[in-house]
Formats: C-alpha cells, sequence, structure tokens
C-alpha cells in the first residue's frame, strides 16, 4: 500500500491489508485532520478495507466531526461499504478526483 497526501486529499494505492497499512492511514489521517475538518479519501484500487481502518473512520465521522468524503475505484469495495450501510457516512461514491 502506498499513501500520498496533498492538503486534504489522502490517496491510498493498493490493497488495505496489513496493521501497518492501518497505522499509516490513521497517522495520515491525524496530520491533515489537525489543519482541516474536512478530508477527502481517495482509494484507488483496494479490494476491501480492514475493520480497523473502517472502526477508525466511524470515530472521525462520529466523534470528532469530520466531515469524510470517500472515492473508491474498485466497485466490490463500495459494494463492501453499502453492505455495511456505511457509504451514506463516509459519503462514498465510485470514482476519484
Amino acid at each position: 500500500m502506498e499513501l500520498q497526501i496533498s492538503s486534504n486529499i489522502l490517496t491510498i494505492a493498493g490493497n488495505i491489508k496489513s496493521i501497518s497499512d492501518f497505522q499509516a492511514i490513521k497517522q495520515g489521517i491525524d496530520d491533515v485532520a489537525v489543519a482541516h475538518k474536512s478530508i477527502h479519501l481517495n482509494i484507488v484500487d483496494s479490494l476491501s478495507i480492514t475493520s480497523s481502518v473502517i472502526g477508525y473512520l466511524n470515530k472521525l465521522v462520529l466523534k470528532d466531526n469530520i466531515d469524510l468524503h470517500i472515492n473508491v475505484g474498485n466497485e466490490q469495495l463500495l459494494d463492501l461499504l453499502d453492505d455495511l450501510n456505511l457509504t451514506a457516512m463516509f459519503k462514498a461514491k465510485r470514482g476519484l478526483k
């Protein structure tokens, strides 16, 4: 997995699958959240997302009041978020910015 940060946009390339992936994503979002209350997360090609990342994103939205927008490149991941009833909360949609 590779993480790139530009202003309040985080772009993740590769599959999100390990604890170190979660730690990198969490650290990146934490760094951005210091200066921004709106975060755009572009997940380019990951097929899935770990439960730890989902839990952290839930906390951001519900507790920290971060305006989160997730753009996914893979239809399977969007279906997963939809199955978990997270599409609306994460403002998830297909396509990348």
